[in-house]
């Protein structure tokens, strides 16, 4: 036997021996306990009070000589660095005819290669120093990151800002993109919430408004590497710049390596804010198609206006839609739908605001065709029951608890913590808003959330989308409990199919030809 299979067979047995001890320990009788100290029920179990006090970004902040905030949290468990740059800007600063520009250039930034490095060479250079690098440009805002180990930053940190500054824009890379994105866009029309929730934006926020813009195959075969430069100009620059940084680093250092790779790095003016949409919600009943036709259930959804994030009613608005459909198990929506009567697997309504502009209330499930219709009154109906009479204590207690004892999560990881950091920072935030944050839901009664649901939903004034098979969804239930009739006097309006890569409306022809 060999040196090196005798040690494999030492260690063999030291790791069976190990293994019996364990189980020899685990089967051993435990020591006895003081039946009075187990509590009779779990209910009965008491825990100390959650004590967490928020970090302060201000704490953390850092201004770099060009007037760049960046915000640096180390932490040292690990070898390894993140550093990420978010800009504002991104699809509102296009014209309609560019949409889908703004992805290209997110994609295209990193994968396109830098005027000084091809594409391939790019990506080995990265992947040779184990470094992580994407780029993204959204609605609002825009992004770049690297991950990378403590050893080999400050070569991947040259490649990032490379790539950064500097993006090559490689034809090929963005020809198979293009190509990529058309293929893409022939399967549209076939799932039902691919239907849904482009069609919900247009009804809410109007088919002008850049939240509502649909890349077409002329708007992809429209981009070139000069319309991506030019719009990497406008969003890439030091004026739109926040940085963030956690890590294996000392805040010294790090501002230091940046103030060295923003040398020459012109800041133009900052972007102006995203608009607001002018379109008003039309309230009514609504009903789109997908190219299955014989969907064996519809997808539904309840739409109403909802609020900006700094609305003063924001947080009894959160706890009134935790109480109605936005707490899971516990919400009022799901029970009465999916456990009283199951009629869909999941029934939810959720509170979406927008910090640029109002934002959404919605109501949402999917049922089988012939349930629609009573699933959409039972929601209707608990709307309309908690703003008739108050919220149980007991159903106040668990949401306000709820959203207490989660807030620790908000800051769970110092990449969290820089999430909350650099939101706050763009948007202005009061900076005594989180320490603030608990007292205000503490502070909430039922009261309060009686009169944020009486003022704020208006089923009358909402609209109601069905994607599915309309005539076997319109007659309802066969015990008669509902049918769409019941809705808006059973005025349907019914949404043409839009073609797919011209996102333009189809006639009954050509709809009938797109399905299967």
């Amino acid at each position: 036997m060999t040196l090196t299979m005798k040690a494999s067979c030492t260690m063999l047995t030291a790791l069976l021996l190990c293994g019996v001890s364990a189980t020899v320990a685990a089967l051993a009788p435990m020591p006895p306990q003081d039946a009075a100290a187990i509590p009779a029920h779990p209910g009965d179990l008491a825990f100390p009070d959650l004590d967490f006090t928020p970090p302060v970004g201000a704490e953390y902040r850092h201004v770099l000589s060009n007037g760049v905030p960046v915000y640096v949290v180390p932490s040292h468990e690990f070898p390894l660095i993140s550093l990420s740059f978010t800009f504002k800007g991104g699809e509102y600063l296009l014209d309609q005819d560019q949409v889908g520009l703004n992805g290209a250039l997110g994609g295209q930034m990193r994968r396109g290669g830098t005027t000084s490095v091809k594409p391939d060479d790019l990506d080995e250079q990265l992947d040779f120093l184990a470094a992580n690098v994407s780029t993204s440009v959204g609605g609002e805002v825009s992004g770049a990151s690297i991950d990378c180990l403590k050893a080999n930053f400050d070569e991947a940190f040259a490649l990032f800002m490379d790539i950064v500054r500097n993006p090559g824009f490689d034809q090929e890379k963005l020809r198979l993109f293009q190509d990529q994105v058309i293929e893409g866009f022939e399967t549209r029309n076939d799932n039902p919430m691919g239907v849904a929730m482009p069609t919900v934006s247009r009804l809410a926020f109007g088919e002008d408004h850049y939240s509502s813009w649909e890349a077409t195959k002329d708007s992809i075969e429209a981009i070139t590497p000069e319309a991506l430069r030019e719009l990497h100009g406008r969003i890439f620059h030091p004026g739109n710049l926040i940085i963030s940084v956690t890590g294996d680093v000392e805040p010294a250092e790090i501002l230091a390596k940046l103030e060295t790779a923003f040398e020459g790095w012109s800041a133009l003016e900052a972007n102006p804010d995203p608009p607001k949409p002018a379109h008003d919600l039309s309230p009514g009943m609504y009903h789109s198609r997908t190219t299955q036709a014989d969907l064996p259930q519809g997808t539904t959804l309840l739409i109403g206006k909802g609020i900006q994030r700094d609305d003063p009613d924001a947080i009894a608005l959160r706890i009134m839609n935790d109480i109605l459909g936005g707490g899971g198990f516990t919400s009022r929506v799901t029970n009465r739908i999916r456990s009283d009567e199951g009629l869909a697997y999941t029934a939810v309504t959720q509170m979406q605001p927008q910090f640029w502009y109002d934002g959404l209330f919605f109501g949402f499930f999917q049922s089988k065709n012939s349930t629609v219709a009573l699933a959409a009154k039972l929601m209707i109906e608990e709307i309309e029951r908690i703003k008739a009479e108050e919220v149980t204590e007991e159903e106040l207690r668990v949401a306000k608890e709820a959203l207490i004892q989660s807030f620790p999560q908000r800051f769970a990881s110092k990449g969290a913590m820089l999430g909350v950091f650099v939101n706050d920072e763009m948007t202005d935030r009061d900076p005594e808003y989180w320490a603030n944050w608990r007292d205000k839901v503490r502070a909430v009664d039922a009261a309060a959330v009686q009169r944020v649901a009486q003022e704020h939903l208006h089923p009358d004034q909402m609209a109601l989308l069905v994607v599915g098979d309309w005539d076997a969804i319109e007659v309802g239930d066969l015990e008669g409990r509902a049918s769409m009739q019941d809705f808006f006097d059973g005025d349907v309006e019914h949404l043409p199919m839009l073609d797919p890569l011209t996102r333009e409306p189809m006639d009954e022809d050509e709809d009938d030809a797109a399905k299967p």
